[in-house]
C-alpha cells in the first residue's frame, strides 16, 4: 500500500513538475519568441520598432530612427476668401488652390504592444497632420475697395490666411478618421500571424520618458 501511494506522489510531482516547466519556462519562452518577432515584423514593415510587453515584462523598447510614420497622403482643394475692411471700403482676395495632406503618427510619442494570450493591445498617440504641402497651383482674384486697394502685403496676408485655414480645413475633415482605419488595417494584417484578436487604444498623453 505504502508503495503504491509512494507511486501516486512519484507520478503526481512529475506531473507538477511538467505542468511548472510549461507554464513558467515554455510558454514564456513561446511569448518573447512572439514578441521579438513582432518587432522584427514592425521594423521591416515601418523602419521602426515599437515597445512590446508580455505579461507586464518588457521584451523590446521602443526605437525610432524617424520621427514620424506617414499613413495617408491626401489630396484636396481649397478655396479662402480674405477680407479687409477701411473706412467703409472694402478689399478682398480669392485664392483657390490644392495640397497635399500627410497624416500619420508623431513617433515621439509612444507606440507600443501589450501580448495577452492570444490578444494584442496596440497603444498609439491620436493620428495627426503631419504636413501640408501646397501643390503650386494657386490662383488669386482680386477685388479692390474704392479707395482700399489691394497690394502686395494683401497677397502675401492672404496668403498665410489661406494656408491656415487649409490647415484647421484637413485637421476638422475625415482625414484623421481615415488614417486610423489604414493603421489599423495593415496593423492586424501585420499580427494576425500572433494573435486572434487586436485591440486599439488611442490617447494623446502617450510620451517617451526622457532619456
Amino acid at each position: 500500500m505504502i508503495a503504491r501511494y509512494l507511486k501516486l506522489a512519484i507520478v503526481f510531482i512529475i506531473v507538477a513538475s511538467l505542468a511548472a516547466y510549461v507554464l513558467l519556462v515554455i510558454i514564456p519562452r513561446q511569448s518573447y519568441d512572439t514578441a521579438k518577432a513582432i518587432g522584427k515584423d514592425f521594423n521591416d514593415a515601418f523602419k521602426f520598432t515599437p515597445e512590446v510587453k508580455v505579461r507586464n515584462t518588457i521584451v523590446l523598447r521602443q526605437q525610432t530612427p524617424i520621427l514620424e510614420l506617414a499613413s495617408l497622403n491626401q489630396n484636396f482643394q481649397h478655396r479662402y476668401s480674405w477680407k479687409n475692411s477701411w473706412m467703409g471700403s472694402t478689399k478682398q482676395i480669392e485664392i483657390t488652390g490644392s495640397f497635399e495632406a500627410k497624416c500619420g503618427f508623431d513617433l515621439q510619442q509612444k507606440f507600443s504592444i501589450v501580448l495577452e494570450k492570444n490578444k494584442a493591445i496596440v497603444y498609439l498617440p491620436e493620428p495627426k497632420i503631419l504636413s501640408l504641402e501646397p501643390q503650386m497651383d494657386f490662383t488669386f482674384k482680386d477685388e479692390a475697395g474704392y479707395w482700399n486697394w489691394v497690394n502686395n502685403d494683401d497677397r502675401t496676408n492672404a496668403m498665410n490666411a489661406f494656408i491656415t485655414d487649409a490647415r484647421r480645413y484637413a485637421e476638422g475633415s475625415d482625414f484623421l478618421y481615415d488614417t486610423k482605419k489604414v493603421t489599423e488595417d495593415k496593423l492586424r494584417d501585420l499580427l494576425k500571424t500572433y494573435v486572434d484578436e487586436v485591440v486599439f487604444v488611442y490617447d494623446e498623453s502617450l510620451t517617451l520618458p526622457l532619456r
